[in-house]
């Protein structure tokens, strides 16, 4: 049986969204405190009782969030245009490989907004 992990972590950053007319407000830059969730999915390893360890998941982010943490997102190689939905696929893109059990990512970019990347099953609807 598998269980399911999240962890969450916060990041401040500037952004401007380059595509878009310059009359929309995020053409321009502005700052976010954006809320990252990270989710794994695993197996109870048996002996030592956890899917992963919360302090091992911190250690393995801690090096991309430090080249976003207070950076201008445009400027961080593979974010020039930096929605909330390009950090989802770039967070998830630099950490699957080292944290295997990684099924998704989220982002926050206001309390009231979230995009998440791949997006769970229940989002695409019926098959």
């Amino acid at each position: 049986m598998n269980f399911e992990l999240k962890q969450q972590f916060q990041i401040e950053s500037s952004r401007f969204l380059p595509h878009l007319p310059s009359e929309h407000p995020c053409s321009r830059m502005h700052g976010h405190s954006f809320k990252l969730i990270l989710t794994l999915q695993g197996p109870l390893d048996p002996q030592l009782g956890w899917v992963r360890d919360y302090h091992q998941i911190e250690k393995t982010v801690k090096p991309f969030l430090l080249m976003l943490d207070h950076q201008t997102l445009n400027q961080v190689p593979g974010l020039e245009n930096p929605t909330s939905e390009n950090l989802a696929l770039w967070l998830y893109k630099n950490l699957k490989t080292p944290l295997p059990e990684l099924i998704r990512i989220s982002v926050q970019e206001t309390s009231t907004t979230e995009c998440s990347y791949p997006a769970p099953l229940s989002a695409l609807g019926p098959l």
